[in-house]
């Protein structure tokens, strides 16, 4: 995939709410883990880091983006990316720079590392 099209790249707001969803889920799931959320400080974002390995890896997609009618898939060829991949992209969201460094094809570096691409779905 050398060149995107403007309409083929999904809107930033899909991208929010599917990340929305991914967070909330794992807000929920980390409640197993923490009594009290308020008092949570890494267990949210390692259940994010998990979510995203295991749900991109294998289906290429996490629930949230499946909500938001989005996939991410490899920039090679348009497959799954693997969990190794979507570990290191998952690690790369949650610092939360990465993805807010983007280029014309509304790729963060989180995307560009991990050789992956947002499309719909």
């Amino acid at each position: 995939m050398t060149e995107t099209s403007q309409e083929a790249v999904p809107t930033l707001f899909r991208r929010f709410v599917a990340l929305f969803v991914d967070w909330l889920l794992c807000l929920l799931v980390s409640g197993f883990f923490v009594p009290d959320l308020r008092t949570a400080t890494w267990e949210p974002v390692a259940v994010l880091i998990l979510e995203y390995a295991f749900f991109l890896g294998l289906f290429g997609q996490t629930p949230g983006m499946r909500l938001a009618r989005i996939r991410c898939v490899s920039i090679d060829g348009g497959t799954r990316i693997g969990v190794p991949r979507a570990a290191l992209r998952g690690l790369l969201l949650a610092l939360v720079v990465p993805a807010l460094i983007m280029d014309p094809e509304r790729r963060g570096v989180h995307d560009r590392l991990a050789r992956s691409v947002i499309t719909p779905a």
